[in-house]
């Protein structure tokens, strides 16, 4: 038998809020991305722009993987 997927109403006031806080945090990790995106020069990226943009729509693992593996390191030495 198939489980019946669990609606708004079906879940506590515990589920829901959590659910609200786990979609606003994926939403801002998102919106962090695409603005260090448009902010970074393209020198400064692995790979082209237009691609990150669209991986960073990815639940969660597309801005993580932009930030992890999408920037390259800064290698110039501080001002002193």
């Amino acid at each position: 038998m198939r489980k019946k997927k669990k609606s708004w109403k079906d879940m506590t006031p515990g589920q829901r809020r959590v659910t609200i806080v786990a979609g606003v945090l994926e939403f801002a990790l998102m919106l962090a991305a695409q603005r260090s995106i448009s902010k970074t020069p393209r020198e400064q990226i692995r790979g082209s722009k237009a691609l990150w943009r669209a991986v960073s729509f990815i639940n969660f693992f597309g801005p993580v993987g932009y930030f992890l593996f999408g920037r390259r390191k800064n290698t110039a030495a501080p001002p002193a």
